[in-house]
């Protein structure tokens, strides 16, 4: 029996829809008759790419001057629902993102219903759903479900369902008026920072080469990068040498940093603790290189190479350029 309406929460860039929503939205197909879904700023721009994924609806704000979006569109969505405007789902999926939790914990609020975090699954049990939680650090999974009388709110960790086009229309664009936010509506976005990057991004590199504490120095990471550009790859990191200041937040990989879900996983250095195994041990294939041969990660490698990265990284480079 599946559910009447899911709303899913829609993040949208310059290159389209974000890949975290196209993957709700292929889950909120599996469990609901209707998939519709809000956003912050111009629906018009996506409706074409969210129709061909199954969406029949886009509630947008409009331009937001600026303003803080978990404020507007949680605001927006809740006084719509208040005033019966427009009928709440069942449920609202939302990614596990900066702008993601922001709405969910503000619409949690306005709603008074509570929220279920880093998700990697849903299924349906009635006319209710049912959600899978990775806990003690990815070494267990529990499933909840809400008691109260909903809609539920759902945050997916991103990579936990697989994209896919469906084919359809685009999807109607209705209006969703932004209330007056008083003075939580008064913190402005005046600028934006972009951080420059080459080659494909690490959440969506379909190779990710790593690197680890067992770089010995930060000098030693561009051998990452050098192997990471004979690849065509991402380059990414443990939490170790971000913490360490070796390499930006941007590049780690793990339970507090970015998900990845690559066809081939290269670990360099990295012994394989829990918070960086949540990161990456849906990876297709995995390769590590570690001189420890005990070291945890090898538990989850499809290949394992025991040595000394600053010997086989160099080689393995080389025999690259010579092909």
């Amino acid at each position: 029996m599946a559910l009447d309406k899911i709303w899913v929460f829609c993040e949208a860039g310059n290159d389209g829809v974000a890949t975290i929503t196209l993957e709700m939205l292929a889950k909120a197909r599996e469990v609901a008759g209707t998939v519709e879904v809000f956003c912050g700023g111009d629906g018009a721009a996506c409706a074409a790419e969210l129709g061909d994924h199954g969406v029949t609806a886009v509630y947008a704000t409009g331009d937001l001057d600026g303003r803080m979006k978990g404020v507007s569109v949680a605001s927006a969505v809740a006084a719509a629902i208040s005033d019966g405007s427009v009928a709440a789902p069942d449920a609202f999926l939302l990614g596990t993102t900066y702008d993601g939790r922001d709405v969910a914990a503000r619409l949690s609020v306005k709603l008074d219903v509570g929220v279920l975090s880093n998700v990697v699954d849903l299924r349906l049990d009635g006319d209710r759903l049912v959600g899978v939680e990775p806990v003690f650090g990815g070494t267990l999974n529990v499933t909840s479900r809400f008691t109260g009388g909903g809609p539920d709110i759902w945050l997916v960790r991103p990579k936990s369902f697989e994209p896919a086009a469906v084919g359809g229309s685009p999807a109607e664009v209705v209006d969703l008026p932004v209330p007056d936010l008083g003075t939580t509506g008064g913190a402005v976005v005046r600028d934006r920072f972009t951080e420059e990057s080459e080659g494909p991004k690490l959440d969506e590199a379909a190779i990710v080469v790593s690197g680890g504490r067992g770089l010995g120095a930060a000098e030693a990471y561009s051998m990452i990068e050098g192997l990471a550009k004979q690849l065509g790859a991402a380059p990414g990191a443990s939490r170790a040498i971000v913490d360490a200041g070796w390499v930006p937040y941007s590049y780690q990989v793990g339970q507090t940093g970015k998900v990845v879900k690559p066809t081939v996983y290269i670990a360099c250095g990295i012994s394989g603790a829990t918070q960086h195994l949540v990161g990456m041990k849906g990876s297709k294939n995995i390769i590590a290189i570690n001189k420890d041969s005990e070291a945890p990660i090898f538990a989850v490698a499809d290949l394992g190479i025991v040595g000394d990265v600053h010997k086989v990284l160099p080689k393995l480079t080389e025999a690259l350029e010579g092909r």
